[in-house]
């Protein structure tokens, strides 16, 4: 398919900037494949479509606060740095993207904090925006780990205009996150709440985790026409024998699976065996899903609201069918739901 066939017309102001009141009141909508129709519900009432035994796969990964904000030596500019990924944490050497205003070079200093207790020297450049810094720091590691997450803000993505604020720390985080190593959040599971995942667990519903640490690369615009001519960034992902097996069990039992999120999709997409089971997963993926696809593992999806021509959306409409994704899209904005980070979400069945 062509970029052009995921483009729409999407109202600024239906771009949320703020979470529901409650994680699991914000606004569902149920997408049957089969039947071909639309219902329009509450997030908390996803419980009426699973039975005992069905699976929802969740990412457990946990986002850092990895946005800082530095002075650079000499003139006392205000720098934005992004940490994307450390490199060595013995040399604390961090890949990470600077404020493409600011000139920045090889060599050039920056002071983090009030009292300047953190410095940096950029060592080498990656990409336009991109740099490597090198972290001057002489206490432990844990302490150098406490200062970053001291100094760093919730990376709330850009499309948010207001201030970070205290209760985005906890809202852009998903209440079953363990695994610290994303910069940005598995939105579709900021809606589980923990009274939520209790009726679930009470119901049946059996839980599998798989983590997917999500880069900033998810969300690059697609350049090309041709989708087959664009690539991903790597993330890294795992998958440990006890998801695996709940989820092999599941496929044999021809049970519900549902990937919440499409990062929990891409992971599972990335570690098929040839006889459509999964596998154990330790590594980097980069896999991209556009339509046609065939998934072999998740039978059901839960999803946010996605912008046009993102790669979030091309996997969405992989998994419902594009013609079924438009006629749902043009529902969603016509009813005014919210899109994106802190939107509604989608229930694909």
């Amino acid at each position: 398919m062509k970029l052009s066939q995921f483009g729409f017309d999407l109202p600024e102001e239906l771009l949320a900037e703020y979470p529901a009141e409650n994680r699991d009141e914000a606004r569902l909508m149920v997408l049957n494949r089969k039947e071909q129709t639309i219902e329009h519900k509450l997030f908390k009432d996803v419980l009426e479509y699973f039975e005992p035994n069905d699976v929802m796969v969740l990412n457990n990964t946990k986002v850092f606060p990895a946005r800082l904000y530095g002075n650079k030596e000499k003139t006392g500019a205000r720098i934005e740095v992004f940490l994307l990924r450390e490199l060595n944490a013995e040399t604390k050497l961090w890949d990470v993207l600077v404020d493409p205003a600011r000139k920045i070079r090889i060599g050039n200093k920056l002071y983090f904090g009030d009292d300047e207790s953190l410095v940096a020297e950029v060592i080498d450049n990656t990409t336009s925006r991109g740099r490597t810094l090198r972290f001057l720091y002489d206490g432990s590691y844990a302490e150098f780990r406490k200062k970053l997450e001291d100094l760093g803000e919730t990376p709330l993505p850009k499309y948010i205009k207001r201030e970070v604020q205290p209760e985005d720390q906890e809202r852009y985080q998903t209440i079953y996150a363990k695994k610290e190593g994303a910069v940005a959040a598995p939105t579709a599971g900021l809606h589980f709440s923990k009274h939520l995942l209790k009726r679930l667990e009470i119901k049946g519903v059996e839980f599998a985790e798989v983590t997917l640490h999500v880069g900033l690369g998810t969300f690059n615009p697609v350049e090309v026409e041709d989708l087959s001519k664009h690539k991903m960034d790597s993330e890294e992902a795992f998958i440990e024998e006890k998801a695996v097996l709940t989820i092999n069990k599941a496929i044999k039992e021809r049970r519900r699976i549902c990937a919440v999120g499409t990062t929990s999709m891409r992971v599972l997409e990335s570690a098929v065996s040839s006889n459509h089971t999964l596998n154990e997963f330790s590594g980097w993926t980069n896999k991209f899903i556009f339509p046609p696809y065939d998934f072999s593992i998740a039978n059901a999806m839960i999803t946010n609201f996605h912008t046009p021509k993102s790669t979030l959306m091309m996997m969405v409409s992989a998994f419902a069918g594009h013609d079924f994704m438009k006629k749902a899209y043009a529902e969603a904005i016509k009813e005014k739901y919210k899109f994106y980070t802190y939107g509604d979400a989608m229930l694909i069945i």
